[in-house]
């Protein structure tokens, strides 16, 4: 259903090494970018290798502010360990801690998630539901 979703944030090249570290654990890569020091409309897109983006990364450095409650995005994970080295990485590269790597037996017996904040106040999830 969706092709891609795009978020506002308000330093581009610390929320892109922040986005390349976070997703590298779960496949994912920066598969473009129109980054020009000093300028606006500034991006970064990221999604599988050799395909196009699924998420962009938009320059908004007046009032940028993320989505409200409720809303959170949730990316797809190849297995479990993809999931706590997301976790890991994520933390490790300034994101806040939202929900630590485990089951959540509430959405479903196989449900595996972890959950981050990014450093413009995003709601990151990582998910794997399948058994392993």
């Amino acid at each position: 259903m969706l092709h891609h979703i795009s978020f506002g944030v308000s330093n581009i090249e610390r929320a892109a090494a922040f986005y390349d570290a976070a997703l590298a654990p779960l496949g994912y890569v920066r598969v473009w970018e129109d980054l020009r020091p000093g300028e606006m409309d500034q991006a970064v897109g990221y999604g599988i290798a050799g395909g196009g983006d699924k998420l962009a990364l938009k320059f908004c450095p007046e009032g940028q502010r993320p989505p409200g409650p409720g809303f959170h995005l949730a990316l797809a994970a190849p297995n479990r360990q993809a999931i706590i080295n997301f976790h890991e990485v994520a933390i490790q590269h300034g994101g806040t801690d939202n929900g630590s790597p485990g089951l959540r037996p509430h959405y479903g017996p196989h449900y595996f998630a972890a959950f981050v904040i990014d450093l413009d106040g995003h709601h990151i999830e990582a998910v794997f539901n399948s058994p392993e």
